[in-house]
């Protein structure tokens, strides 16, 4: 009796002209279809010249998408001259595409990216416009800088506790303008301190006495030097960050300006008015700017500042359509739990380590809600009793990032904000309480210690109804 043979079927070929690539540091291996070369599999080095021979390698072998695979910033010079030629290239990442167990080398690993990209199994990583990655590149830029700068003041702190001089336990800021003038004293061979206290500010909180004997030290030569190298590092630093706040300034004022917005900057309904952040770019008006690309006053949203919007413009623009929906947006930044179920068993539902940096700024945002008086302070309040403060940052992070996602996309705040709508809720509201008895129902609502509703609570309630919808 014949032995019966089964014949393996393979997945349908989505893509026949896919190509793999494999991205190192000194070396690049790339695969195409066997039938397209006689040597299907080759490798180039990462100089100029070879990657351009690459680029026309596959254009000979009429590749029309490509498929990498890379750690690091490796990727970026071939990324940019493959779709400078014209072909689609879809960026993965690396745990989409691990291989079988087995034998590992650089050539299984492109053929194996070229098969996966070829049946379809490949999702591209989200990338924005070259604009947005211009701005990107240079706000990156500007808090590796910041960061920088930030060391040179630990060296400052270091140099004057060396001395026992406690000024910068004193000041809460030692590189403001009170503590810059009283470094600046020092260096110049002043040591009066009934004299370096009066260089203070008259708004800083701490009495003339209290920062005299906070200036009383052993001014050493060698903790001197030290103090004085780090203080010309921390202004040299200063000099950077201003320089790319003026090349910032210009990328942003090329972007296109959106039909949604107004001349007039809206005026802002949060409570607390808004101000500059210490480390905020000084060249342009981050609010007026965000107005202008967005359509929206996203600063308006409870918990989202200029820097955190400044944030998401430079890591994902200001369009969010290469998303599904609000849910996969807060997946890609990690923001919701990924459960794992085997054998119907629960065994992972946590989140998703996502190293990103808006969700870090959404967390921040997030955080700073524990006190608020909304309804994201409620809701903050309410998970940190149920599960703790790190969950309840995540949770009220991910209901910032769906609103992110909404407001930009379709305008919803921009839209229940206009005028005609106030003024009906405003007009509903007025005579709904017209409607109630003048003396009985008025005396009782005042002596409960209420009042009748006035326009500002009915623009409250309003944009409170717009942050939930958005928010769900």
């Amino acid at each position: 009796m014949p032995k019966s043979t089964k014949r393996m079927e393979q997945m349908p070929v989505l893509h026949p002209d896919a190509a793999g690539v494999d991205i190192g540091a000194d070396e690049i291996f790339v695969a195409v279809p066997p039938d397209r070369d006689t040597k299907p599999v080759r490798s180039f080095l990462t100089f100029t010249r070879d990657l351009n021979d690459l680029v026309d390698w596959l254009q000979r072998c009429g590749i029309r998408t490509v498929a990498m695979e890379s750690t690091s910033v490796y990727w970026i010079p071939l990324f940019q001259l493959l779709e400078e030629r014209g072909l689609d290239v879809c960026l993965v990442n690396a745990q989409y595409v691990r291989n079988v167990p087995g034998r590992k080398t650089d050539v299984s690993d492109c053929q194996w990216i070229q098969y996966l990209h070829s049946v379809g199994l490949l999702r591209a990583s989200f990338r924005p416009t070259a604009e947005i990655c211009a701005i990107r590149s240079l706000w990156r830029h500007r808090g590796s800088l910041i960061e920088m700068a930030a060391e040179h003041v630990l060296h400052i702190q270091k140099a004057l506790d060396q001395m026992n001089l406690q000024i910068h336990r004193v000041l809460s800021d030692i590189t403001g303008q009170s503590g810059q003038r009283i470094l600046d004293a020092i260096l110049a061979g002043q040591r009066d301190p009934l004299l370096l206290a009066r260089l203070c500010d008259a708004r800083v909180k701490s009495s003339q006495d209290t920062i005299a004997k906070a200036l009383e030290g052993d001014y050493r030569g060698e903790h001197l030097f030290a103090l004085r190298q780090s203080l010309a590092g921390y202004r040299y630093y200063q000099t950077l960050i201003a320089e790319v706040d003026q090349e910032m300034a210009r990328y942003v004022g090329d972007l296109r300006t959106t039909s949604e917005s107004e001349a007039k900057l809206p005026p802002q309904t949060k409570k607390t008015k808004h101000r500059r952040q210490h480390h905020e770019p000084t060249a342009l008006d981050l609010r007026s700017e965000l107005y202008r690309i967005f359509g929206v006053d996203l600063t308006d949203v409870p918990g989202i500042s200029s820097v955190t919007a400044y944030t998401i413009l430079c890591e994902v623009g200001t369009d969010l359509a290469n998303f599904r929906n609000a849910s996969a947006f807060a997946s890609w930044l990690g923001l919701c739990p990924e459960k794992q179920i085997s054998g119907g068993k629960v065994l992972y539902t946590k989140s998703r380590r996502v190293k990103s940096r808006l969700a870090i700024a959404l967390r921040i945002g997030a955080n700073s809600l524990h006190h608020a008086n909304n309804y994201f302070g409620e809701f903050f309040r309410r998970i940190v009793r149920r599960l703790g403060k790190a969950q309840a940052i995540t949770a009220t992070a991910h209901k910032l990032a769906r609103i992110v996602y909404h407001v930009p996309l379709k305008s919803l705040i921009a839209r229940e904000y206009s005028k005609n709508l106030r003024r009906r809720r405003f007009a509903a509201l007025k005579a709904a309480s017209a409607s109630r008895p003048p003396n009985s129902a008025s005396r009782s609502h005042r002596q409960r210690g209420h009042e009748f509703p006035t326009q500002q609570n009915c623009l409250d309630r309003v944009k409170t109804e717009c942050l939930r919808k958005a928010a769900r």
